[in-house]
């Protein structure tokens, strides 16, 4: 399994997987264990710089957001750190911190049992099996994606142009490539390029295409993306 970093085109996915799968295997545990891993959790939502891939926060203040002593929380980070999930990249000294790095290499391999109970999607995503990249629109230069061409004055095309309006960047990406499949009353039917494709859309982007269809067409309740 390649190392994986919170960084680049996919990094705000990767975050959101990352904590999802730390929940599932905290889920799996014993109370210590949960309450472990929720602490690790809050810590890195409150103040982890993913960008620096640093968390850089006194005792003081971290006892006050776990609601515990510092000598609990002396101790937690310990056990943390033992476990791989957190790595030292400076020790404290008098007047300053400790840096701590994520071990996102170590988290993945011990979650690894929970991803299938996720969804396959996360479960692709994080192993590197997704289909071919071939498969997947390439995101393109923002400012300069076409508008969808509103002839055919169907609820999709107009939910699309709404899409595309809002995030000219991932309705590029994401929404561009998905034509109507057809409709049974309250239920839109759309078709994706891949399965992939079609997943990920499902996984990540299901609200909001829902909103925008039922913006232009009131009498939609649900929409199927599929390839």
């Amino acid at each position: 399994m390649l190392a994986k970093k919170p960084v680049g085109r996919n990094a705000a996915a990767f975050k959101y997987d990352l904590l999802t799968v730390m929940g599932a295997y905290a889920l799996a545990q014993e109370k210590g264990q949960q309450r472990l891993v929720l602490r690790l959790m809050t810590l890195i939502t409150a103040r982890y710089n993913w960008g620096r891939d640093e968390l850089a926060v006194g005792q003081r203040e971290i006892a006050r957001l776990w609601q515990v002593d510092e000598r609990t929380v002396k101790r937690q980070m310990a056990k943390l750190r033992a476990m791989g999930w957190l790595v030292v990249k400076r020790q404290g000294a008098r007047g300053r911190v400790s840096e701590y790095a994520l071990g996102i290499e170590r988290i993945l391999e011990d979650s690894r049992d929970r991803w299938a109970d996720v969804g396959p999607d996360l479960a692709h995503r994080l192993s590197g099996t997704e289909e071919a990249p071939e498969k997947i629109v390439p995101l393109p230069v923002k400012g300069r994606v076409a508008a969808p061409d509103l002839s055919d004055g169907s609820e999709w095309t107009l939910a699309k142009a709404l899409l595309h309006a809002e995030d000219p960047g991932l309705y590029g990406a994401w929404i561009a490539a998905l034509e109507r499949g057809g409709r049974a009353g309250g239920r839109l039917h759309l078709k994706a390029p891949s399965r992939f494709h079609a997943s990920y859309v499902a996984t990540h982007l299901a609200g909001r295409v829902l909103s925008a269809c039922q913006s232009v067409d009131g009498g939609i309740d649900e929409v199927i993306v599929d390839s």
